[in-house]
């Protein structure tokens, strides 16, 4: 279903609301021809992470980027939160759309739903990019741990009840002063409209859900991701795209896939690669998913 706006305009993208798995997902879409991408956020974002990613990559292909449940324009009622349920609403996503196999790509915290979904669906999933992207199980649980260097955030979003007692509210102040400030590194990329497009989701009755959720099953799934990445494993190609987080992504995954992996690094820009380097990051997954059309 094709639906007005409720976030600004960009030019070539339309927006739509799909009903799966007991939820309504809000995705968007650009681009006439060409292979199929997903992409599918991280935190503290929506699909408007994508913002400017999405037309550069709709030259070649056909795009969508979605709403995980509980997060942007996706609905967030009572229900369940986690990467699992949040895998099969992907999987029957892409069988909404009748696009797959896509190239999937998926960044931050959607890693172990990505994941999950390459791993169970494989019918779905032409090649894997990771971005800025660690997996429970090898190694994100780590940046949890603030006496090694982690970040405070998690365990607060983690805690049943305490998101909900110390953000709602404050989702500007969170958000506009600490979340992006704090990860970023290219002045002037992540903007006033940007922030102000964040804070009206987040801000929403219960729009800490999705991001609660991911959370909370990020500190447990550890062991059931091992399993997945051994059986059945993942054979597409991997793309692992690195920035403020060096060299995380590309040791994670080669850890986990049994497929060779392709690195690259984009030097000088922080966590929010989308964001930040649209331009250069659109090159490195046009050069991949070209090689993997070829073939």
């Amino acid at each position: 279903m094709t639906v007005a706006p409720a976030s600004p305009t960009v030019p070539e993208i339309t927006h739509h609301h799909a009903e799966v798995n007991g939820t309504t997902l809000h995705y968007v879409a650009a681009g006439t021809s060409g292979s199929p991408i997903l992409l599918v956020h991280g935190f503290p974002e929506t699909w408007w992470a994508f913002r400017k990613l999405i037309p550069l990559l709709a030259v070649n292909h056909r795009v969508f980027a979605v709403d995980l449940r509980g997060f942007g324009d996706s609905s967030n009622e009572p229900g369940e939160y986690d990467s699992k349920t949040s895998a099969e609403d992907l999987h029957l996503l892409i069988a909404h759309l009748d696009v797959g196999p896509v190239h999937l790509s998926g960044q931050d915290i959607s890693g172990a739903t990505v994941f999950r979904l390459a791993t169970t669906h494989p019918e779905d999933v032409l090649s894997f990019t990771a971005i800025e992207m660690g997996l429970p199980g090898f190694g994100l649980e780590t940046l949890a741990d603030v006496t090694h260097g982690g970040s405070w955030h998690i365990g607060i979003l983690a805690a049943p009840g305490i998101p909900e007692m110390l953000l709602a509210g404050r989702e500007r102040e969170f958000l506009g002063q600490f979340a992006f400030p704090a990860l970023s590194a290219t002045p002037g990329a992540i903007t006033d409209t940007d922030i102000d497009e964040f804070v009206r989701t987040y801000a929403r009755p219960d729009g800490w859900r999705g991001a609660i959720g991911l959370y909370q099953s990020m500190l447990k799934e550890g062991p059931e991701i091992r399993t997945l990445a051994k059986t059945p494993g993942l054979s597409v190609p991997v793309l692992a795209v690195g920035a403020g987080g060096g060299p995380f992504t590309a040791d994670t995954m080669s850890r986990a896939m049994s497929a060779e992996v392709t690195s690259v690094s984009l030097d000088g820009v922080g966590h929010y690669a989308a964001m930040e380097a649209p331009e250069e990051l659109a090159k490195a997954i046009h050069d991949f998913t070209a090689h993997v059309d070829a073939a």
